[in-house]
């Protein structure tokens, strides 16, 4: 049993899901959570990931209706890198919503 713990306290902090990317900080507090959330991560040079499969733009609505209708749960995060470009956020945000998002969390650093 020890084992199986050290193990799990190692690797919990791997199993984070997305893309790596320079996220905006703030000074919010953090959300609960009660499944694994889906993310949608936005680059730094326009690129969209849902977890760590990149997703063209013209498809992300369409897959992100068949994930909703999949999971029974309508609710994302978005995590966006600081330096991409606006209009790109805007339409990852937009294409949720359409795709029949209920809940939207945009996902940040803690201030320093």
């Amino acid at each position: 049993m020890l084992v199986l713990l050290i193990i799990f306290l190692v690797t919990a902090p791997l199993m984070q899901q997305g893309m790596d990317v320079d996220l905006p900080e703030t000074n919010t507090q953090p959300l609960r959570v009660r499944d694994a959330p889906l993310i949608l991560t936005v680059k730094k040079d326009g690129q969209y990931y849902l977890g760590r499969k990149q997703v063209a733009a013209e498809k992300l609505q369409g897959k992100l209706e068949a994930v909703f209708e999949a999971r029974g749960s309508k609710e994302i995060f978005l995590r966006a890198d600081r330096n991409a470009p606006y209009g790109v956020v805007v339409k990852a945000m937009a294409a949720a919503r359409l795709a029949g998002a209920k809940k939207l969390g945009i996902v940040t650093e803690p201030e320093r």
